[in-house]
């Protein structure tokens, strides 16, 4: 019994490994080192997801690394569970898939191939949610476009998303849809992160001094030369 304990817990070590490497990936750092030549880091924020691609490379590669992003996400899930299903007490099954998720988003905030630098972690953190239930990608997509149309920053729509997807999971848990709070304490634990991560968007909300994407960005354009 207790060697059994002690396997499951080497296994659910294993899947945040497996979720930190894949999450480390850095796609928004590789793809704008392709088309343009440079260091994303040395851009706008420094940061290496989406937005700070879309900056640097334009729409084309800003949407491409956030898919990607998204993807290594899911990914950690489901490398996790394709490895480790049948080898995991179905209890402990869960937390390693939230494990890995979470190991994701940190392996993506602070990449060991990028001297633990990276992005602030939503797209892998929609990513690994998605994974366990793909209505979470519909929910966030149309939350975060209103906000990206709407109000035009996107630490503004990552926080709603980072405080969205432990909301999901909390009330499919209290339903009783998820018979494990683990997706749930994940959910918190990756809303923490990324609100660490966009501490210094936080400081510039609180300032009005927040920079502007798409659409608002362009009205503010198009009002000052006014």
């Amino acid at each position: 019994m207790i060697s059994g304990y002690i396997m499951d817990f080497v296994y659910i070590v294993l899947a945040a490994l497996i979720g930190y490497l894949l999450g480390a990936i850095p796609f928004g750092f590789l793809f704008v080192k392709l088309t343009k030549g440079i260091d994303l880091r040395d851009v706008g924020s420094g940061r290496t997801g989406g937005t700070n691609s879309l900056r640097a490379a334009g729409l084309g590669v800003g949407f491409l690394t956030f898919v990607m992003d998204i993807v290594k996400g899911s990914a950690a899930v489901l490398v996790t569970k394709a490895i480790l299903g049948d080898m995991l007490a179905p209890a402990y099954l869960p937390w390693a898939e939230a494990a890995a998720g979470v190991m994701a988003v940190v392996g993506h905030n602070w990449s060991v191939f990028l001297k633990f630098g990276g992005g602030a972690g939503t797209g892998p953190n929609v990513g690994w949610a998605m994974a366990v239930w793909w209505p979470v990608a519909v929910i966030t997509c149309i939350v975060g476009g209103i906000l990206l149309l709407g109000v035009g920053m996107a630490s503004v729509a990552s926080l709603a998303i980072a405080a969205l997807i432990p909301i999901v999971f909390a009330t499919r848990y209290f339903m009783g849809v998820d018979p494990s709070a683990a997706y749930m304490v994940g959910g918190l634990i990756t809303a923490a992160i990324v609100t660490w991560a966009l501490r210094p968007n936080i400081k510039r909300l609180l300032a009005g001094e927040e920079r502007l994407v798409g659409p608002a960005a362009k009205r503010k354009e198009k009002k000052e030369s006014a």
